[in-house]
């Protein structure tokens, strides 16, 4: 593949990419082929020893992404990031997806067990309006008593959002430096 094509298929690649961020990549990637050039290499051999410009971009969007989500932790920008990640091969599907999908899980289920009991004095509110003979002075405080201990799981899982969502962007960069080439022992 020639010089010109090298280009086309990388800028392709990253269209989602801002246009300075682009033009950037590109620069980089245009003083390589000087270097080549001057080295007496053809476009061709240049672009070869690069490597693909897909894989390239792939690698280029993941370490975007993970240094965008590092910046600023929102949901989205995990996803992002993790998408970017599990891009990088097959592998990653099962390796970046499957934890990914237990961690979620797992703050899903603490979150929803600390709304249920904190709205449980609702329900027993709710119960009286609907059925008025049937209230007992125990449901009303044991929903109370809930409510505090939901209260609690709600904080928990607050700090357990937070160290999980950390942990997990730790892992994605582990994984994306594991891909790009292996851990280099500093």
């Amino acid at each position: 593949m020639n010089k010109d094509q090298f280009f086309k298929k990388l800028n392709l690649s990253l269209k989602s990419l801002s246009s300075e961020e682009r033009k950037d990549i590109l620069q980089d990637f245009q003083e390589h082929f000087e270097i080549g050039r001057v080295e007496g290499k053809t476009e061709e051999e240049i672009s070869d020893s690069l490597g693909s410009p897909n894989h390239i971009a792939k690698e280029l969007m993941a370490a975007h992404y993970l240094e965008k989500v590092e910046d600023t932790s929102t949901a989205g920008n995990i996803l992002r990031a993790m998408w970017a990640v599990i891009g990088l091969g097959f592998f990653n599907l099962v390796i970046v997806l499957g934890p990914f999908i237990a961690l979620v899980s797992v703050i899903f289920a603490g979150w929803v067990s600390g709304v249920a009991f904190i709205i449980s004095p609702l329900l027993v509110l709710i119960d009286l309006v609907l059925y008025p003979g049937t209230f007992q002075f125990f449901d009303l405080f044991f929903s109370i008593a809930l409510t505090g201990l939901g209260l609690l799981i709600a904080i928990g899982m607050l700090f357990a959002t937070r160290a999980v969502s950390n942990g997990f962007i730790r892992y994605l960069n582990f994984n994306a430096k594991l891909v790009k080439g292996g851990l280099k022992h500093e």
